[in-house]
């Protein structure tokens, strides 16, 4: 094969790749709606399609499954957002800080980008956490609290339970029953801190700083997303 056909070749192969990965993301894109509008359980394939605009063997060259498609969805897209957080978190000696800075940058992208909040939100922490990256690292966090005494709490996985249905909840009240967006999240954990055996001052404190400046999430899925600067 001579350079001309060799570089002919090779462009194509790459033509197809980038179309391949519009087209992942486009499908990828599409889905955020539909589990916001209609949950993870209730969509069929025909929502996706229709969302996304494509042929029904467009989206089984992708995915088996709407379960598949929802996987990937939450997967990749919180570890973009984990990605993110989490350097800014290590940044902490304390857990509680650690805790509470990337449970707060994690609801200021949910309520920077609300479709992506209505999608946590709509098909909660069962299939948004449980098993993946964050429950890993709250858990690595909350154990440390625990461990160390800065929590009087004698099991850390009731701690978690506590943390996440608060957290979701607070993200749709913020979202949708006019709570006081960033403000309503740091309210209630406070609130859970003091609980948590914390003196109110100190939990207040520690709510209330400033939190680390982080930008966008870069990738090609986020950047199609509204942000609430957008609506």
């Amino acid at each position: 094969m001579n350079d001309i056909s060799t570089i002919s070749v090779n462009h194509q192969k790459r033509a197809g790749n980038e179309r391949r990965e519009r087209t992942r993301a486009l499908l990828l894109r599409s889905a955020i709606d539909v589990f916001a509008q209609f949950g993870p359980d209730a969509p069929v394939i025909d929502h996706f399609i229709a969302a996304a605009g494509v042929a029904r063997g467009t989206f089984y060259n992708y995915f088996k499954s709407t379960h598949e498609l929802l996987a990937a969805v939450t997967e990749e897209l919180n570890e973009e957002v984990l990605g993110m957080v989490d350097p800014h978190v290590l940044r902490y000696d304390d857990p509680v800080v650690r805790f509470c800075v990337g449970t707060r940058l994690y609801a200021h992208f949910a309520l920077r980008y609300p479709v992506w909040g209505a999608f946590l939100t709509r098909i909660g922490p069962a299939h948004a956490v449980r098993g993946r990256r964050m429950d890993r690292y709250l858990m690595r966090d909350l154990e440390l609290c625990r461990s160390s005494g800065r929590f009087v709490a004698s099991n850390t996985l009731m701690v978690r339970d506590l943390i996440l249905g608060s957290l979701f909840f607070g993200i749709e009240t913020s979202l949708t029953e006019g709570g006081n967006g960033q403000q309503h999240i740091e309210d209630m954990l406070c609130t859970i801190l003091h609980g948590l055996g914390l003196p109110a001052d100190e939990a207040k404190s520690i709510v209330y700083m400033p939190l680390p400046a982080i930008g966008p999430v870069l990738s090609p899925v986020f950047a199609t997303l509204k942000t609430v600067q957008d609506n």
